[in-house]
């Protein structure tokens, strides 16, 4: 018996674009399609991802100037 393989895609009506090639099966197939659960990302994913991030090259005295820059040039009402 020869082994299933498990590929993501995208169905547009009858047709559906696999996300990577399959070479490893040849010749009738059976096919099951089912939505895909996007998971959203938890607080700790997306803290965990900005830890990756190089750090910054700009002082707070920098960041701080600019701030007051582009507030001084906001319109008053």
């Amino acid at each position: 018996m020869q082994r299933g393989v498990v590929l993501r895609g995208r169905l547009h009506g009858r047709h559906i674009d696999l996300d990577e090639p399959l070479d490893e099966l040849d010749g009738d197939v059976e096919v099951t399609v089912r939505p895909v659960a996007h998971a959203r990302p938890t607080t700790d994913d997306l803290l965990a991802l900005i830890a990756t991030f190089p750090p910054g090259t700009r002082s707070k005295e920098d960041i701080d100037h600019q701030i007051a820059a582009d507030r001084a040039g906001w319109e008053r009402d």
